[in-house]
């Protein structure tokens, strides 16, 4: 990594993301995954070129803590809000994008599995990791990251305003104290 690149995760929240406006809040954690995507990119080209320093090890626990902690909540507001929807819409092509959508976090909590501990270790330990893990690492995230990219232009583009547009006002409140809510009970 060049020097002058800080490999840590900037917490920025948006201003005008709040569980009042759900969507805008979904679509703010699609920026804070994208970022959490670039670092852990950073990451693995880091522990490559620079190798296995403090650096790493903080950039490894950002990582690990969004996907960890933050990404499951995302998931589980789409997979109650935004998925049913989709399917429920009587619109086959939407049902199709539910179910392409859903066969994605599957796929990711997947590779998570795998992609997760590695991240842990690079964090936990003082040594370089093996180049075995590495490579593991190197590959996990290579998927990790299409999958993803695949999956943000699908919800960003179709899932996201489709059904946006079907919701009433006080459904959209409802959906924004339940995110709420289970935030507030499993944090």
């Amino acid at each position: 990594m060049p020097d002058g690149v800080v490999v840590t995760l900037p917490h920025v929240r948006s201003p005008d993301a709040s569980f009042e406006q759900p969507f805008a809040l979904l679509e703010a954690c699609h920026e804070r995954l994208r970022r959490s995507l670039d670092l852990l990119c950073r990451l693995v080209e880091h522990l490559q070129t620079v190798g296995h320093d403090a650096d790493a090890r903080s950039g490894a626990l950002d990582v690990w803590r969004y996907f960890e902690i933050a990404a499951p909540a995302h998931h589980a507001d789409e997979e109650l809000h935004v998925l049913p929807r989709l399917q429920q819409s009587g619109d086959l092509w939407l049902a199709d994008v539910a179910r392409r959508l859903q066969a994605d976090h599957d796929a990711l909590r997947e590779v998570w599995a795998q992609l997760g501990p590695l991240l842990r270790e690079v964090h936990e330990s003082v040594s370089a990791l093996s180049s075995r893990s590495l490579d593991a690492l190197h590959a996990h995230t290579g998927q990790f990251v299409a999958i993803h990219e695949r999956h943000l232009r699908l919800e960003d583009s179709f899932a996201f305003p489709a059904v946006r547009e079907r919701m009433r006002s006080d459904e959209l409140t409802a959906m924004g104290r339940e995110m709420q809510r289970r935030r507030s009970t499993t944090g």
